[in-house]
């Protein structure tokens, strides 16, 4: 009789120890779904989407466990951003984040997902984007970059590296005229002379620009933000035509400067995918776009390649290797 007693107390005291198994602790977490949308990708754009994962990781979103990430980029074949968006539309995807110009798509596709721009030189309220920029009011919100604010910065450090810069051959497209202007504005402040290379849509005449720009007697050369030079097949052509025709270069696009460019400022890309993903955190956990105000960039990289000035046979001011963020040996 005491052995019955004995066991039976065992197991109860075994029950007590082994929390029960309820249907909740038995169910799966929740696996949530976003799309990216955008024209093509960039090696800058793949730093920033591991960024923007990394983020989204440490902020409890991890893929393969509670989030699925949905990726559809055009390649370079914008006409297909319209179908593209609609896809992510049927996929059923609570939150859209767009890359680039992508956001009229996305902004055409749906009014009810959330939209979540990560742009350059959109005025999302002259574009009907948003009401207002402290409070969006419809289904779109995000980051937008004011490059025109970059671009006058540009031109400082291009002139602080070489003080007696007089001329500068500027390479642009459509996609920078904005940025032309803002560019004219600041050398006429500066003293410099600008002589604009327009580069029109495919093929792409970069050594006739080159040629023109030695005719001009360009001392050095300073391209523009815009889609078609961020493409590492462009500006690894660029950097080979600067080096052959010995003209020292400012880039609008990081990574130029990391290709081979001798120097680039631009918004620091990892940051604003941080804040993307923040974004994307809070709309997942119920917070409508319509009350998250559209950001700015605060924070901004300035890259010298010191291989490509020793190879130009150029020395960089010590106070401006101070001032960059990176610095290439």
């Amino acid at each position: 009789m005491w052995y019955r007693i004995v066991g039976c107390m065992i197991m109860l005291t075994l029950s007590l120890l082994v929390p029960p198994l309820t249907a909740e602790a038995q169910q799966p977490a929740q696996v949530r779904r976003i799309g990216i949308l955008g024209p093509f990708l960039t090696p800058e754009r793949e730093r920033n989407r591991e960024a923007f994962r990394q983020s989204l990781r440490d902020l409890g979103w991890v893929e393969g466990q509670n989030l699925l990430i949905e990726s559809r980029y055009a390649e370079g074949g914008v006409e297909q951003l319209p179908i593209l968006a609609a896809e992510l539309v049927r996929f059923q995807v609570e939150v859209i984040v767009t890359v680039g110009g992508a956001t009229p798509a996305a902004k055409d596709a749906t009014d009810t997902i959330p939209i979540v721009m990560s742009a350059r030189d959109y005025d999302p309220i002259a574009l009907g984007y948003v009401t207002g920029l402290a409070r969006p009011g419809g289904n779109i919100t995000g980051v937008v970059e004011q490059r025109l604010e970059l671009t006058a910065k540009q031109l400082e450090l291009l002139k602080a590296a070489f003080p007696t810069l007089t001329r500068v051959a500027i390479l642009w497209d459509d996609a920078s005229a904005d940025q032309l202007r803002a560019a004219e504005a600041a050398a006429r402040s500066l003293g410099v002379q600008l002589q604009a290379l327009e580069l029109r849509h495919p093929p792409y005449e970069f050594a006739g620009a080159f040629a023109a720009a030695t005719q001009g007697q360009a001392e050095a050369l300073w391209v523009l933000a815009s889609p078609i030079f961020g493409m590492r097949v462009q500006y690894e052509q660029i950097v080979d035509l600067a080096a052959r025709s010995r003209l020292p270069t400012m880039f609008g696009i990081s990574d130029g400067a990391r290709a081979g460019g001798l120097m680039a400022y631009d918004v620091h890309g990892g940051e604003l995918w941080r804040r993307v993903a923040d974004y994307v955190d809070k709309i997942l956990k119920g917070t409508k776009p319509a009350n998250l105000p559209v950001e700015q960039p605060m924070k901004f990289e300035f890259v010298i390649n010191l291989k490509t000035a020793k190879a130009l046979g150029l020395t960089m001011p010590p106070h401006l290797l101070v001032l960059a963020d990176e610095v290439l040996q």
